[in-house]
């Protein structure tokens, strides 16, 4: 006996089809259904929808008759779950996967991702889901979290000085806005905690560009000025095309050192709107700076003889910096100045040192993340006295 389904007045441009879709899959190649209703084109509608989905209708029937095919099962033959479930993080992601989402069951046959990092322990870090929970629960908005009003009055010898510092930060952070950016185009999907994190990083990133920027213009009409040395540095995070070295240079390196900067500057702000826009930002990069950490450390374990690329890494940048000037003088002076507040011998004196001291605390603050990630504490010292000037 054939299976009979009832449509009653609903017709195939009304969701008819729903009905005779779920009466088919519980169905076997061959066998019939029985279709009836009261729509006027339904025989017209059965016809057509039968062709396109790989049915026949039985022309010797005296009641519509579906034929079940065996297309629509066919087109999922071969079919793999892109992971066990929505929360299964696989080793490898395959490119067929294309845009999958992560536990869904794919279709053969659809394009190929054209992406580079497929596999989880070349991009992956136990705390990116949490990281990324934080980001998203700590995003602010640039103009209701500053207090643009409440710069006050600062003398224009400081107010030079801020300016210089405010361009040095944008020119920093357009870098590190480019390079998760260039990142995360290049990560397949499946480790979307990754992609999320390192896409909540460019925003980040973007904001403070945008409050550096607007701090630095805030009683001038123009920024200060860029060092050749500087951009130099900058460029050869951009030129890095492996992820974690990337990742390494950048966040652990870098931005570990440009978050002393930033605390350093909270410290010294001559006004609040200063102190607001740095410790805001600081709270960001905390978090790049704790995700490159964690990456850097989950490769290491997983594969030892990757310090041995790290190391390569910061030689071959430093290497390449060697001929470079590196700081813009005139940024270092300018923090000398904010940390002195005035120009009293005796003050420039201790703001000469609070500099020297910060150094020391970006090259302190380097030694202990590499230490963390695996390099013994001689090495971590010579890795880190390699690190560029220029801070980042």
């Amino acid at each position: 006996m054939p299976t009979t389904i009832d449509l009653e007045g609903l017709g195939f441009d009304n969701g008819g089809h729903l009905l005779v879709n779920r009466a088919l899959a519980g169905l076997e190649p061959g066998d019939r259904l029985v279709v009836r209703g009261r729509h006027p084109a339904l025989g017209v509608h059965l016809a057509a929808w039968c062709r396109a989905e790989g049915h026949r209708l039985d022309p010797e029937a005296a009641s519509p008759t579906i034929v079940r095919g065996r297309a629509d099962r066919d087109r999922w033959r071969g079919a793999q779950r892109a992971g066990r479930t929505a929360a299964d993080v696989v080793p490898h992601a395959s490119r067929e996967w294309g845009l999958a989402a992560r536990g869904a069951l794919v279709e053969p046959g659809g394009p190929a991702l054209s992406v580079d990092w497929v596999d989880r322990d070349l991009v992956w870090a136990d705390i990116a889901p949490q990281l990324y929970a934080q980001a998203t629960a700590n995003q602010w908005d640039p103009a209701t979290a500053v207090d643009w009003t409440a710069a006050g009055s600062v003398p224009d010898d400081v107010e030079d000085a801020v300016v210089q510092v405010m361009t040095f930060l944008v020119e920093n952070e357009q870098a590190a806005l480019m390079i998760p950016a260039r990142l995360l185009s290049r990560l397949h999907p499946h480790y979307r905690e990754v992609m999320q994190l390192l896409a909540a990083q460019a925003a980040d990133e973007a904001r403070h560009m945008e409050i550096f920027t607007r701090r630095g213009l805030m009683h001038r009409d123009r920024l200060g000025l860029s060092g050749a040395g500087g951009r130099a540095s900058l460029q050869t995070l951009l030129e890095e095309p492996d992820f974690t070295l990337a990742s390494f240079l950048l966040s652990v390196l870098g931005e570990g050192s440009f978050l002393d900067l930033l605390h350093f500057l909270h410290r010294h702000a001559p006004d609040q709107v200063t102190a607001d826009v740095t410790r805001l930002a600081a709270r960001d990069e905390a978090r790049h700076v704790a995700f490159g950490v964690a990456h850097t450390a989950h490769v290491v374990r997983t594969d030892p003889g990757f310090l041995h690329r790290l190391r390569t890494a910061v030689e071959r940048r430093h290497a390449a910096l060697a001929d470079t000037a590196g700081l813009n003088k005139q940024v270092f002076d300018s923090l000398v100045v904010l940390a002195a507040g005035s120009w009293e011998p005796a003050a420039i004196a201790r703001g000469w040192q609070d500099v020297l001291r910060l150094q020391q605390a970006m090259d302190s603050g380097r030694r202990r993340r590499l230490e963390y990630i695996g390099f013994p504490d001689d090495e971590a010292a010579a890795l880190s006295a390699l690190h560029t000037r220029n801070f980042m």
